[in-house]
């Protein structure tokens, strides 16, 4: 049996676990199929892809390859995510230079646990050894994300409109964005990756899975009008929130409202980051923002905490100034 053949025998009973019963075949084929489910009376196809991006590097670094297919996955769940999409199916791609298969299933096992996260199908897939291609032990990832969503439910922040309210959803960490900034700032503080940071070794922390919030918010979308959400990656809060806003509003965020983890405060003292340089690098401790109306405000939080996320009231949305920025943090 060829390593290809292995690691396909070695994943089946993962991805299996991720059907649903919409998928027509199995893992293995030349194409995937996958039939639109009955539940969707004017569906519309929403579809996105990621990496990991750097963060690979600190992976190959500290040979922990169990969590980057989290990752991976919650990359691209989170995005279509915010335009109301239900995440349906799924696809990765890895390339290395050799297989290895013990490292690869790692990481696809951990593609698949991210599938189950989010109640989509790990369907497919492709691997790709490529000698001389890449360094030996290294690889590199990308997902494909597809979702669907009503076409009269699909969420554009059209209908955001000022005293609405913002709300923030923890992240477990970095998640996969600002890597580049995150190993430099650990090579300069020569920092021990098995120490002791705040009850965990700092490995674990700096390595947390992204978190992927798509089953407490298909909930919410079920149960209140949500006007906008934005799934807050490179850029941070400030460049990520605007997306999703008219250009006549501004969300005005306050500082303090929410808990920055120890991990971003370690960052920003090591590194010497202005307050502003922080809110448009990293997620600083939120990994999405939902724009719900105040009247709304009590009960969406009430939920959020009832599906085990933390989430607090970081902002409103008002009337932009000229030239002002579409996300202030004051």
């Amino acid at each position: 049996m060829e390593a290809g053949d292995a690691l396909v025998e070695d994943i089946k009973p993962y991805a299996k676990r991720t059907m649903r019963p919409e998928v027509l075949g199995g893992i293995g084929g030349f194409g995937s199929l996958f039939e639109v489910p009955k539940k969707f009376k004017n569906p519309v196809l929403v579809s996105g892809t990621d990496g990991v991006g750097t963060k690979l590097k600190l992976a190959f670094q500290l040979n922990k390859h169990d969590t980057v297919g989290i990752d991976l996955v919650a990359m691209s769940v989170n995005d279509i995510l915010v335009q109301g999409a239900e995440p349906l199916f799924f696809l990765d791609y890895f390339a290395c230079g050799k297989l290895e298969v013990g490292t690869a299933a790692q990481v696809i096992k951990g593609i698949a646990h991210g599938c189950e996260q989010s109640g989509c199908a790990l369907v497919g897939g492709e691997t790709a050894e490529m000698p001389g291609m890449y360094p030996p032990g290294e690889y590199d990832l990308a997902g494909f994300a597809v979702g669907c969503v009503e076409k009269e439910n699909i969420i554009n922040g059209s209908t955001i409109a000022a005293g609405d309210v913002v709300l923030g959803l923890a992240s477990s960490g970095a998640h996969s964005n600002g890597y580049s900034l995150v190993r430099k700032l650990i090579e300069l503080s020569g920092i021990d990756m098995d120490s002791d940071f705040h009850g965990k070794p700092f490995r674990d922390v700096v390595m947390a899975p992204t978190r992927i919030y798509v089953q407490p918010l298909l909930k919410l979308l079920a149960t209140l009008p949500v006007k906008g959400m934005a799934h807050i990656t490179g850029g941070g809060l400030t460049e990520n929130i605007p997306r999703v806003l008219p250009e006549n509003l501004t969300a005005e965020l306050e500082k303090g409202s929410w808990e920055m983890q120890p991990l971003f405060q370690w960052m920003q003292a090591q590194g010497n980051m202005a307050d502003a340089e922080m809110f448009r690098t990293f997620n600083c401790g939120i990994g999405m923002a939902v724009i719900v109306a105040a009247a709304d405000e009590a009960r969406a939080m009430e939920l959020l905490t009832l599906e085990g996320e933390q989430v607090w009231r970081i902002g409103a949305i008002r009337p932009r100034h000229a030239n002002e920025a579409q996300t202030v943090i004051v």
